[in-house]
C-alpha cells in the first residue's frame, strides 16, 4: 500500500504532466494540445513527458528537450526573442495607440468649450456673474451616448 508521502508525490508529478502537456502542441493535429489530443504522437509525448519527470528533470529542462526535437512551434508559448517581439509587443502597442486616441480625443473636446469661451470673452467686459453665467452656458452636458458602443456610433446608429 501507498504512503501518504507517495500518494502525493504522485500527485504533485501528475499535475506537472498535465501542466506541461496542456502547453505542448499535438505535431500531428496542430490545433490541441497533447494532453487533448489522442493521436499516437500525443500518447507518445505525455509518457515522454511523465518518463522524464520521474527521472527527475525540471519543467524548463522539458519544454527545451521538446523545443529541441520537435522545434519552437511545438511549444504554445513561444519564447521572446527578436523574432517574436512584435509578436508579443503588439497589443500592447495597440492598446497603447487607442489609449492615446481616446485621451487626445477628450482632452481637445474640453479644450474646444474653454477656448470658445476665452475667445468671446476677450476684450467684453463682464461682470463676474455674467462670466459664470456664460461658461455654465458654454460647458457642454454630460453625454448621455456614454452607454453606447463605439461600434453602434460609427455606424451612425
Amino acid at each position: 500500500m501507498e504512503s501518504e508521502d507517495d500518494v502525493v508525490k504522485n500527485r504533485t508529478m501528475e499535475a506537472r504532466a498535465r501542466n506541461i502537456s496542456h502547453n505542448v502542441r499535438c505535431t500531428e493535429c496542430g490545433s490541441q494540445s497533447i494532453e487533448d489530443s489522442q493521436a499516437d504522437i500525443a500518447i507518445l509525448l505525455r509518457k515522454l513527458i511523465r518518463d522524464e519527470i520521474q527521472s527527475g528533470k525540471t519543467d524548463k529542462e522539458i519544454f527545451k528537450k521538446l523545443e529541441d526535437d520537435f522545434g519552437e512551434t511545438v511549444l504554445y508559448a513561444p519564447k521572446f526573442d527578436l523574432q517574436t517581439a512584435a509578436l508579443w509587443l503588439s497589443p500592447l502597442i495597440v492598446a497603447g495607440g487607442a489609449v492615446g486616441v481616446w485621451a487626445f480625443n477628450k482632452h481637445r473636446k474640453q479644450t474646444n468649450v474653454h477656448i470658445m469661451a476665452l475667445n468671446l470673452v476677450r476684450g467684453v467686459s463682464l461682470t463676474p456673474k455674467e462670466k459664470e453665467t456664460m461658461l455654465d452656458l458654454l460647458t457642454p452636458p454630460p453625454s448621455e451616448g456614454t452607454s453606447r458602443s463605439w461600434w453602434r456610433r460609427w455606424q451612425g446608429q
